[in-house]
């Protein structure tokens, strides 16, 4: 029996570490972001702040329930007959009242600024100088930058090991992007861990529909940084890497110059 129980659990072990795509290209966290990596975007922040209040809620709705646990555990420990019941508090209308009118309280505050944030993520006005269109495919991604209407030569990649040989999509810093995904084949999820974000590309979305796209505003950090498929979508799912690579607007431009749709080898 043991010895059936070694190849299941290293079966399991290898699942595990292929459907989460484990790689030496995960960003740094600390504490002060609540493990979150540095975010790249003006919607990262909106990310950052909903989860930082979520866990200062979360911590201090623990602290008060501990507090009470030991408050009754020290100050109610007078011992009793077997058969006497400590006092009853059903039908005590005042405590009845608090603990149901605190939790609902609880949960509209979080149902609140989670509906507004989730908008503000979710928001496309169309008006991005820069349009990306992301093509997701057993086992890698087809970037087409558009800019002002122009497009660029298609950037598209192979299953690799380091995402630093994966396709690359090129981005200006502080500009507005359109992010337009599609597949053929079956789900994939884009994701860059730095934009605190991540959308499934789901097969058969028609174009044009708000569910293919997401907007984001880029800040002014310079740097190349890793992206992955998110969602398990076949063999070579690990190996689905890609990179964002942030550049000032003049290095762009000559990006976009160099590599327009048409031009010469």
């Amino acid at each position: 029996m043991a010895r059936r129980r070694v190849p299941r659990a290293a079966a399991l072990a290898l699942l595990l570490a292929t459907a989460t795509a484990c790689a030496n290209d995960v960003p740094e966290a600390n504490w002060s972001r609540g493990l979150l990596p540095d975010h790249i975007t003006e919607q990262g922040e909106i990310v950052q702040n909903l989860w930082n209040g979520a866990w200062i809620a979360a911590l201090a709705t623990g602290a008060v329930v501990i507090g009470l646990i030991i408050w009754a555990c020290i100050f109610h420990r007078k011992r009793r007959a077997k058969a006497e019941l400590p006092p009853q508090v059903r039908y005590n209308l005042p405590i009845e009242m608090l603990y149901t009118l605190i939790p609902l309280v609880m949960v509209s505050v979080f149902f609140f600024f989670t509906a507004r944030d989730s908008e503000a993520l979710a928001r496309v006005d169309g008006n991005a100088p820069v349009k990306v269109k992301v093509e997701a495919f057993q086992w890698s991604w087809r970037f087409t930058t558009t800019v002002q209407g122009k497009g660029t030569k298609p950037v598209a990649g192979v299953p690799v090991s380091d995402y630093k040989a994966g396709p690359q999509l090129v981005l200006p810093v502080n500009t507005k992007v359109e992010f337009d995904l599609q597949t053929d084949d079956v789900i994939h999820s884009f994701w860059v861990p730095e934009f605190l974000f991540k959308r499934d590309v789901i097969p058969g979305i028609p174009e044009g529909d708000p569910g293919r796209k997401f907007q984001i505003t880029t800040l002014n950090k310079p740097g190349v940084y890793a992206g992955r498929c998110a969602e398990l979508c076949g063999v070579d799912h690990s190996r689905m890497l890609f990179s964002v690579k942030l550049v000032p607007q003049a290095e762009f431009d000559q990006y976009v110059a160099t590599n327009q749709a048409g031009s010469a080898q």
